[in-house]
């Protein structure tokens, strides 16, 4: 094929390795990611935050790349097949992402993360491709003998982080999660079928954990971005109650589809219908709908939708525990007088949020260091200037969101 070439604001030009790699781009699965923003309602704190899923999934398999050189310089043993196995894998791992990112999970779909839809969309693919994504799929499921393979595309120090925190810091303007994610790759080893990175890189990963840290307290987590996000909850949430009563609401087929059935894991897995309507479904048509119904009859729906495209955000109070039954009925009662509405209909102006996060998580698997005699030590007993312990520990935090009167 002709050379395939994408300049990439972060990395420069990316070349697309293959003719293989180039069609799983081409297709409408994967095309569909430029319609979807990487981070959600991130852009309402940090303007410049509009990059895409798809620029973030060319990022990460430009990075799988390199690591794969580097593995094979180092004389891991990596076949043609493995190498474009592992491209396909991490090209398509964001693919079963819907629009703002999690808001989707908690709202429209229900009892399936979008791992499952990617692994459903995958196999999709596969189907059209008669089995040349066969491997592709046992890896990102873990299943493949050589478990590297899989920790490069979901793990402590896997591609898909090293290109969100170096392009989210990029794109929000938050320098503080900038990585030298070029530096980390080079250090790549393999030891025992484990990802390692040789000790020379101990530096650099200390400085991925505290930018990892960074990032999700300052951009991921935001109070005001919590907020945002709370806000569209309960707008999809009473849209779909409404939609549940009959009520004629406008929307695009594909978000008619979630609003007015129960799609769960089941019709996922079963029904053709569902897997169709969720690859039609991007931010454009949340967008559109919310932009119609600030002008709905339903007092719940038409407010939070007027206030949720004017910026009128949630007001938000960030506690160290859950809050006070007490200071919701408090809540229930002054919207039910103020909108003269119902008890349960106020329910939808506030809502609570436990956020936790753990910087450096070992339940799964660790950061190994790989020293020159051999040895492999966790990174938290390997460094001398960080108290990696620390960043084990989850940090808590309670949001409560509220509409402001």
């Amino acid at each position: 094929m002709r050379q395939k070439i994408i300049n990439d604001p972060v990395f420069g030009f990316i070349t697309i390795p293959n003719e293989f790699i180039y069609s799983l781009i081409k297709h409408p699965f994967f095309q569909r990611l430029n319609r979807i923003k990487q981070l959600g309602l991130s852009s309402i704190v940090y303007p410049g935050a509009q990059h895409t899923r798809f620029l973030h999934s060319i990022g990460a398999m430009f990075l799988m790349n390199e690591a794969i050189k580097q593995l094979k310089q180092k004389e891991q043993n990596i076949t043609e097949e493995e190498s474009n196995a592992a491209l396909a894998a991490i090209l398509m791992h964001d693919i079963g992402h819907g629009p703002f990112s999690h808001v989707l999970e908690n709202t429209l779909v229900h009892g399936i993360s979008h791992e499952e839809i990617s692994i459903r969309l995958m196999q999709e693919i596969n189907k059209e491709l008669n089995g040349e994504l066969d491997l592709a799929i046992e890896i990102f499921k873990d299943e493949y003998s050589k478990r590297f393979l899989h920790q490069l595309i979901s793990g402590q120090l896997d591609v898909d982080r090293l290109d969100y925190l170096r392009r989210d810091s990029f794109f929000s303007g938050v320098t503080e999660g900038n990585i030298g994610s070029a530096r980390i790759i080079k250090m790549l080893n393999v030891a025992n079928d484990d990802l390692v990175i040789e000790e020379k890189g101990i530096y650099s990963i200390e400085n991925f954990l505290i930018a990892r840290r960074f990032m999700y307290w300052q951009v991921y987590y935001h109070k005001t971005s919590v907020a945002a996000e709370c806000m569209l909850i309960k707008i999809l949430q009473r849209a779909q109650e409404l939609a549940q009563q009959g009520v004629e609401l406008f929307c695009s087929p594909a978000l008619r589809y979630f609003l007015y059935n129960n799609v769960t894991k089941e019709k996922f897995t079963t029904e053709q219908e569902a897997l169709q309507m969720f690859v039609s479904l991007d931010d454009s048509d949340i967008l559109s709908a919310i932009k119609s119904w600030s002008n709905s009859s339903d007092k719940v729906l038409s407010v939070l939708s007027q206030r949720f495209i004017n910026r009128r955000l949630f007001k938000i109070e960030i506690n160290s525990s859950s809050v006070l039954e007490k200071v919701k009925t408090d809540l229930i009662e002054k919207y039910s007088r103020y909108f003269d509405i119902s008890s349960h209909e106020a329910s939808y102006f506030f809502c609570e949020e436990q956020v936790s996060t753990r910087t450096y998580n070992t339940e799964d698997e660790n950061i190994l260091i790989l020293f020159r005699n051999g040895e492999t030590k966790d990174i938290a007993s390997s460094s001398d200037i960080l108290n990696v312990n620390v960043l084990k520990t989850s940090v808590e935090k309670h949001y409560l969101c509220y509409t402001r009167i």
